[in-house]
């Protein structure tokens, strides 16, 4: 298994992604599923849009999974993203971790995740019930969270 970070336009499908973490030396595999749900912070979600400038995406995201080498004794490890128009119940992040035990395993996919959420610039729009669509956690040009204004 390698360390690598991907962006995805397309679905993802855990059991191919999980059928890519076997290795021989490893004795856990932890993986995490992040979906899209129908509600956040009291407003009906009907869908959403992930936006992503690919190369510095991808380039943070290299750095966190060299990070999670260096800190967890751990044999690969995998996050992919999606990008573009989520629907409900849509499978939005995946991450597989392998190690020779479960307590890095979890530890590390735990990190690439928290990690991933708070420093790769992954934009996401959410489209409510009601018909208003606001970007979510995506401080741009002095923004604040929740702003309508898209990333620049």
């Amino acid at each position: 298994m390698s360390f690598s970070f991907l962006l995805s336009t397309t679905a993802l499908d855990p059991g191919a992604l999980a059928r890519g973490l076997p290795d021989v030396r490893a004795g856990a595999g932890v993986t995490f599923e992040g979906w899209v749900r129908n509600h956040n912070d009291g407003h009906l979600v009907q869908s959403l849009d992930y936006e992503a400038y690919p190369p510095l995406a991808e380039k943070e995201g290299a750095r966190i999974l060299a990070e999670a080498r260096e800190k967890f004794p751990v044999f690969g490890a995998v996050c992919v993203h999606r990008v573009g128009a989520l629907a409900l119940g849509d499978l939005a992040v995946w991450v597989g971790v392998t190690a020779a035990h479960r307590g890095a395993a979890f530890d590390a996919c735990r990190y690439i995740i928290d990690e991933a959420k708070a420093r790769v610039p992954i934009w996401k729009k959410e489209h409510y019930a009601d018909g208003a669509t606001v970007w979510i956690n995506c401080a741009t040009r002095g923004d604040h969270a929740g702003a309508t204004n898209p990333p620049a």
